[in-house]
């Protein structure tokens, strides 16, 4: 008997934790719909995957490339112009480089465009 009461316990804690996370993931700081937050995570992997060929290209070159440049050289292998509605594009300078994703928001309402620089950290584009 005790130990069927000790199981009882043990599972209300269980359910009450589980109620507890999920209502604090559901209410989270996710905007959109569960496939903008997925496409938004994947866009911000292929802006790290840019600002990581960009750096590959730097040190092999002494300068920061374009998109172009950057698969022509191979510093970055898969060629993806773009994601889910994403377009992605690069500027360089002698000094540094910003890679941005934008979304149309005309196609994908309350979507979020990004942006990385060489200090590897992405960015939401205000």
């Amino acid at each position: 008997m005790r130990g069927l009461l000790g199981l009882l316990v043990t599972a209300a804690i269980v359910v009450i934790g589980y109620w507890y996370f999920a209502s604090r993931m559901q209410s989270g700081t996710s905007k959109g719909n569960p496939a903008q937050v997925i496409s938004g995570v994947g866009v911000q992997s292929d802006l790290i995957s840019i600002g990581e060929a960009e750096r590959v290209y730097w040190a092999q070159h002494g300068a920061y490339a374009s998109l172009d440049d950057l698969y022509s050289s191979g510093a970055l292998a898969a060629k993806k112009l773009g994601r889910d509605g994403y377009t992605y594009s690069v500027e360089a300078s002698d000094s540094g480089f910003t890679a941005t994703a934008r979304c149309d928001a005309n196609a994908a309402p309350g979507c979020q465009s990004y942006q990385v620089d060489q200090t590897m950290q992405v960015q939401p584009v205000q």
